[in-house]
């Protein structure tokens, strides 16, 4: 009989270590309980008993931190990041979420990672991947989302048991230079909503510039969304992008999805905004009330003018047919304004930067400003809670005041900057 026959059997759920037929020594560690109800019981195997002793430990350490990975067949990365972006991902993100995402998985991660083993990949793989990434042209802040979404991913493997620990957690991801960011000037302002006065849906431009709307938040604006006599602004939902997929059939166009004359959309064209702070009750000010008062009034007459052809979906920012604005052509109208007012090239973004920076110049509290640009943080995100409508109205006012203020009022009125210029009528 060998002599793996002939160790003394241990109680249930003790580990055991014995010298085996082959001349090795061996241990079994009973790490947990698998799916079929029977013990779950791993085996080492060393060429001495110190080497056996050591590895059982180590198991039997693992197994109290709950760090031991789940019995089968391992995972590849390609595997692991496969499944995670479609079944897992989806369920807790938004859609433009997924779309970033996707990119740094299909494009970046699985050609780059995906052949090792999820449990045997370490810090070192992923750093000569990130340097190999800015080696064939990209940019240190691609670098940097790819890592961010990779970390996510490998989190929920660490979560379900297969992985002991997240290696992207130790990696070092390349450095992004913060860009700063430059908010137009309150007369930069002023020129802007002067000549968006000139043009259709100038409400629009107030609406970015004096309330930091995202785009897709104001875009996805419904008259049902505002009070006028309130003076209060509800957001709710973000307009989407539009994405494609070929409708051609058997008889390929040879074009991109999106120019593929037989297109079909595969997103909606809105959802529901992903946050608690991103659901928020805006204050609006008076002369921004008015706007949109007269906004409406020109509406209805365009509405009047298509007739049969108005569709009536309630957009507060329609085409001249009553259809949403579309996310590409409301970039290009921003563009034509920046050049019509004669400002500074800039992004549509910043006008967003713009609105927050007059608000915290203004002296309006952290919390406030939050509740109005929908920001969050993780610490905050379960206690959000929106302002009382006295705090809105009176961070109303102060914008009214600022930037609606009539020119060669005050002592600001040739100053650039904002620094000499935000100070709020009374």
């Amino acid at each position: 009989m060998g002599d793996d026959k002939k160790r003394v059997r241990q109680p249930n759920g003790r580990s055991s270590i014995y010298l085996g037929r082959d001349g090795r020594w061996h241990g079994r560690v009973t790490v947990g309980v698998r799916d079929d109800g029977k013990p779950d019981r791993r085996h080492v195997g060393r060429k001495t008993k110190a080497e056996v002793v050591e590895a059982v430990r180590e198991l039997e350490r693992m197994r109290d931190a709950d760090a031991v990975r789940k019995p089968g067949k391992p995972w590849t990365v390609k595997a692991w990041l496969t499944h995670w972006i479609e079944n897992i991902a989806p369920l807790g993100v938004n859609e433009n979420t997924m779309v970033g995402y996707g990119v740094a998985v299909r494009k970046h991660l699985i050609p780059g990672l995906g052949a090792h083993r999820l449990d045997k990949l370490k810090p070192e793989h992923i750093e000569v991947f990130y340097a190999k990434m800015q080696a064939h042209g990209s940019r240190p802040a691609t670098a940097h989302q790819v890592h961010r979404t990779f970390r996510t991913a490998l989190n929920e493997a660490v979560r379900r048991g297969h992985l002991a620990r997240n290696p992207v957690q130790l990696a070092k991801a390349p450095r992004v230079r913060e860009e700063e960011v430059e908010p137009y000037s309150v007369e930069e302002v002023r020129r802007l909503l002067r000549a968006a006065d000139r043009r259709r849906n100038s409400a629009r431009w107030a609406v970015a510039l004096a309330l930091g709307l995202r785009q897709g938040e104001a875009l996805g604006l419904k008259w049902t969304d505002v009070d006028l006599d309130r003076g209060v602004l509800m957001v709710r939902r973000s307009r989407r992008r539009p994405r494609y997929t070929h409708g051609c059939g058997s008889r390929p166009c040879g074009r991109k999805a999106g120019y593929c004359p037989q297109r079909q959309r595969t997103n909606p064209e809105t959802a529901d905004t992903k946050s608690r702070a991103g659901r928020r009750a805006v204050g609006l000010p008076p002369q921004l009330v008015d706007l949109l008062r007269k906004h409406k009034i020109r509406q209805d007459t365009e509405r009047e003018a298509a007739e049969d052809a108005w569709h009536d979906e309630g957009w507060l920012f329609a085409t001249p047919t009553g259809l949403g604005s579309p996310p590409r052509t409301d970039y290009d109208e921003w563009k034509e304004l920046l050049r019509d007012a004669k400002v500074r090239d800039g992004r549509l973004h910043d006008a967003r930067h713009t609105a927050a920076t007059v608000l915290l110049i203004l002296g309006v509290s952290e919390r406030a400003v939050m509740g109005l640009m929908g920001w969050s943080t993780t610490a905050m995100a379960a206690r959000y809670q929106h302002m009382v409508d006295s705090v809105r109205s009176n961070v109303a006012r102060q914008v009214d005041g600022l930037i609606w203020k009539p020119d060669g009022d005050g002592p600001d009125d040739d100053d650039d900057g904002l620094a000499g210029a935000l100070v709020p009528a009374n």
